[in-house]
């Protein structure tokens, strides 16, 4: 049995290098959209019998999509944001949480905050490579095991970004990646 990790994925991988090479191509509302949305869809279902951190999480993307839809500023958005990294820290902190819960309230919560910090966008899929691979392996296989799920998730992620990125994006973000 490997010891869990709350990330997975290879910095160095094709779908990791991948991903940070089209992620720097992207504007900060392409990729929040797309990063709220991916999580929704993707590691939301996963904590769905959690029922309070599952609403606490379902809320903060409510808000990002309020935010994106103009409906609230980066300002009011800001304080919700900051109650799901909480809320993922006091799971952490308890010591009892289940690891796919955790895992999946740090990938929603990392994925929501890419309205603020661009580079979210890459952080919150290795929240959520952890939360689909303990999901779907249990929690007592190998490394090896884990690193492979982890790696198709990040490919999944890619193809996903992929479909979603705007050609010749105007107003890039600029990143410094420092991993």
């Amino acid at each position: 049995m490997a010891a869990l990790r709350k990330m997975l994925g290879d910095m160095n991988g094709n779908a990791a290098t991948s991903l940070m090479r089209l992620i720097e191509t992207q504007s900060r509302e392409t990729l929040t959209h797309w990063a709220a949305a991916y999580a929704k869809e993707q590691y939301l279902p996963l904590i769905k019998e959690e029922s309070e951190i599952f609403h606490q999480m379902e809320q903060t993307i409510s808000a990002v999509e309020g935010f994106l839809n103009k409906e609230m500023t980066l300002k009011e958005l800001k304080p919700v944001l900051s109650s799901a990294r909480s809320a993922a820290k006091e799971l952490a902190d308890s010591r009892a949480a289940d690891p796919v819960t955790l895992a999946t309230a740090r990938a929603v919560s990392t994925a929501c905050a890419a309205a603020q910090t661009p580079t979210n966008a890459l952080g919150f899929l290795l929240y959520g490579a952890a939360a689909c691979a303990y999901h779907s392996a249990g929690l007592t296989e190998t490394a090896a095991t884990y690193d492979r799920l982890a790696e198709e998730e990040l490919q999944r992620a890619l193809q996903s970004l992929q479909a979603s990125a705007v050609l010749d994006e105007p107003h890039p973000v600029s990143i410094r990646w420092n991993c």
